[in-house]
């Protein structure tokens, strides 16, 4: 299976299933390979950092991957969840749209 992913770094995204559903923010990282996605402000985790040259050390918030799946785009004229398409526009750009308005997502 191609590891082609619709969600990409700095997108809008809604968190769809688990624990932190209906929280949305902004796509930080992709790691296509294993199909996963840190999202800003979801799925956080503490780890407790030893103090080292230049950073005091204790306990730190971070994000942790969510699976692609459990994630959907945000529409931007509704704000609701939605699919992606693809569309070819007059000047041979290939850009992403939204399913449920038809908007364009790609700036």
């Amino acid at each position: 299976m191609p590891n082609k992913l619709k969600i990409k770094k700095g997108d809008n995204v809604i968190v769809i299933s688990g624990r932190d559903k209906g929280r949305t923010g902004e796509v930080l990282r992709v790691f296509p390979a294993e199909r996963r996605v840190i999202v800003q402000g979801v799925h956080m985790a503490q780890r407790h950092t030893k103090p080292r040259m230049g950073d005091p050390g204790g306990i730190v918030e971070k994000e942790l991957t969510i699976h692609a799946s459990n994630v959907a785009h945000v529409d931007p004229r509704s704000g609701k969840p939605t699919r992606i398409g693809y569309k070819v526009l007059d000047d041979g750009r290939k850009v992403r749209v939204a399913r449920r308005s038809g908007e364009v997502i790609d700036k």
